[in-house]
């Protein structure tokens, strides 16, 4: 099956020995892609990370998130209480798609922030650190480079321990997970397997 690289490492491969135990014997292969692959070609069963229900097979929903700006708990000694406090800090980033209008980036935060607070400071007041690939901009705010938005279900396991904290009250809409198989498929019964774990370890 493909999926987004950040997902793959982030959440799904450290799960996977779950799914072992639910069925030893099958065969699983994770292709770590952010292309979109054809369904119809038969290159993969897919999980899709899409903002709107896919509609070029059956698809399942089985997980959404949310994008907060988050950073690690030592920056907030000296670090940014409120929005106008970003002033002069490390804004991490990593790379969405131009095309994708609704992308949950740093560039559309403020315009955000602005409908709650007003002294939110624009970008060219901040200190800025990019990463093509969203797995390394992760890194770099667990490693205390600076401030990142991520979803929630990324960065899930480090919030839930305290190595990174929300940074405000204030997230920015997310996106859905799906999985996407075609009628009649072959491994049918296997793939309801795996719809049912996925609902399961949520």
């Amino acid at each position: 099956m493909t999926t987004t690289n950040a997902f793959a490492s982030r959440w799904l491969v450290p799960r996977l020995p779950r799914w072992r135990k639910v069925r030893p014997n099958a065969p699983i292969e994770v292709i770590g892609t952010d292309g979109v692959l054809d369904l119809h070609a038969g290159d993969a069963d897919v999980i899709r990370y899409a903002r709107r229900l896919p509609t070029n097979g059956i698809a399942e929903e089985f997980l959404s998130d949310s994008s907060w700006p988050v950073c690690k708990p030592e920056l907030l000694t000296s670090g940014p209480k409120r929005a106008a406090d970003l002033r002069g800090h490390v804004l991490v980033h990593s790379w969405w798609s131009p095309s994708d209008l609704s992308a949950p980036i740093w560039q559309r935060w403020p315009e955000t922030a602005r409908r709650k607070w007003r002294d939110v400071p624009e970008p060219k007041h901040m200190n800025h650190l990019s990463f093509r690939e969203e797995l390394h901009a992760i890194e770099a705010v667990i490693a205390g480079q600076g401030i990142g938005i991520f979803s929630d279900v990324l960065v899930g396991r480090e919030i839930a321990a305290g190595t990174l904290v929300r940074l405000f009250d204030l997230c920015l809409p997310g996106y859905r997970f799906y999985l996407v198989r075609m009628p009649d498929h072959p491994r049918e019964k296997t793939i309801q397997a795996f719809a049912k774990w996925l609902q399961s370890v949520v």
